[in-house]
């Protein structure tokens, strides 16, 4: 019996370019049920992320004129990982095997078949991962390379090269549901899942319309939260720092009394100005870490709904 698939796409203002992407996931449904690798009950989950252009009328459109296509849309944005979110967990009572992939076709749909294939020679998790990124900028390229690089030095355990463009079997959406945090980071918390995981590699080709809504500040956002969201490490590189500041104050105070008893005591204004300054920004930015590590708590333990879904087609 062939495995139920459901291919959950996040939207956020994409009128522009789903009108031309909707064929490109309809036509590979289509093309897989033919084939027969998946059921014919497989769907097609459009995730509306409290757009503010016609993506939910045009979602509500398509569902009428193919049963393809499902849609749901959130009460307000939640952003793309929270979006997603709510499409997997929809997703997850409904399908064998579950495809997460964005709305603006820079992603290649025929490897969807690969992961299937993957999955069915025993893979619960299927990674998408680019293996060439030419039709990126340098700008792009260079600071891309650089947030996986952060995150794993950081100790996010990421998948390099690989976004939200994945398959997962339900028994590992099941499991991954059981992460109850707020503040998610996909990339980071699905490795956490374990099972059995194998890679599908392929080439990112450029946005078909619209544009991106990832710049640079949202990717150092992104990479933020996905840091302080799955490490501890800059608490730790926090402590080990004060440590060592401590060792060498506990010198300079030696030093200062030596200095003292033996009369070579100097003023030296600018000196103290500079380790004042030095000294105080450390303080400030360690104190900001440490209060960003409390807000998650914070949020935590309020235990607000990640995000609310208003209407379904």
């Amino acid at each position: 019996m062939a495995n139920r698939l459901m291919v959950v796409i996040p939207c956020y203002n994409e009128e522009e370019v789903l009108p031309k992407t909707k064929n490109i996931f309809l036509n590979k449904i289509t093309d897989l049920v033919s084939l027969g690798k998946i059921d014919e009950q497989s769907r097609v989950l459009f995730v509306n992320d409290g757009s503010r252009d016609d993506t939910w009328k045009i979602i509500s459109d398509l569902a009428k004129e193919n049963h393809y296509f499902k849609g749901i849309s959130l009460s307000r944005n939640r952003g793309h990982q929270n979006a997603l979110l709510a499409g997997l967990d929809e997703a997850r009572n409904f399908a064998d095997i579950t495809v997460s992939i964005d709305c603006d076709g820079q992603d290649d749909i025929n490897a969807v078949d690969q992961m299937i294939d993957a999955y069915l020679d025993g893979s619960d998790i299927v990674y998408g991962v680019r293996n060439d990124r030419t039709s990126d900028s340098h700008f792009k390229r260079a600071t891309a390379q650089g947030f996986y690089k952060l995150l794993n030095l950081m100790g996010a355990e990421v998948v390099y090269n690989h976004a939200d463009y994945r398959l997962m079997s339900k028994k590992a959406l099941d499991a991954f549901f059981q992460f109850e945090e707020v503040n998610i980071y996909l990339r980071g918390l699905v490795p956490l899942v374990g099972f059995k995981s194998s890679c599908v590699y392929y080439k990112r080709t450029e946005r078909i319309a619209g544009k991106s809504h990832y710049n640079l500040k949202k990717m150092l956002s992104l990479a933020f939260n996905g840091i302080t969201s799955l490490s501890i490490k800059p608490i730790r590189i926090i402590t080990t720092f004060g440590f060592l500041v401590s060792i060498i104050g506990l010198a300079l105070i030696i030093w200062s009394v030596i200095s003292r008893l033996t009369g070579n005591t100097a003023t030296g204004w600018a000196s103290i100005i500079s380790v004042v300054s030095f000294f105080g920004g450390v303080q400030i930015l360690s104190i900001g870490v440490i209060g960003e590590y409390i807000g998650k708590l914070y949020l935590e333990v309020k235990k607000r709904p990640r995000y609310i879904i208003e209407k379904r087609t």
